[in-house]
């Protein structure tokens, strides 16, 4: 049983599937660039934001495919600066946190700075404090902060 709860080496593990699904369905789908609120990106698929320009179109297997690739590399960073263990579940929070905000953005967090020190609950707790664009709070992005607390803490 000890061996089910332990954490694992971040090198080891990869986003899972329900992760990846919720994820996709927190950023939502858009077949057009569009620009999510006032002074922000522009955004398609599933909260692609990298080269994206108003007007371009996507499919939805080509915003799977982006999506992937996008998590692939928010990944890479994610297991540069985590350099400690971590539980699925913790892993999955980090990860959907860190597409959200980008990986430099995550890197540079209290949050990594938190579960670096083995301070896993105060890493998860860090979760809720993205929920803001440039200084305002948005429901959208209170609600998804609390799903991925939940997640991080192993209560949803």
């Amino acid at each position: 049983a000890a061996a089910m709860t332990s954490r694992i080496a971040i090198a080891a593990l990869s986003l899972s599937a329900a992760a990846f699904g919720a994820l996709v369905l927190h950023e939502g789908y858009s077949e057009t660039a569009y620009t999510p609120v006032a002074g922000d990106v522009a955004t398609i698929g599933f909260g692609t934001t990298e080269g994206v320009k108003p007007g371009d179109r996507i499919t939805p297997p080509q915003a799977v495919i982006r999506a992937l690739q996008d998590v692939s590399k928010y990944e890479g960073a994610m297991k540069r600066c985590v350099k400690v263990p971590l539980h699925q579940r913790e892993y999955d929070a980090f990860a959907s946190l860190a597409y959200n905000i980008g990986p430099t953005a995550f890197c540079g967090s209290t949050l990594v700075k938190k579960v670096n020190a083995l301070d896993y609950t105060g890493a998860c707790q860090e979760i809720l404090r993205w929920d803001r664009f440039k200084g305002q709070p948005l429901r959208g992005l209170t609600n998804r902060r609390q799903a991925e607390y939940k997640q991080c803490m192993g209560e949803s």
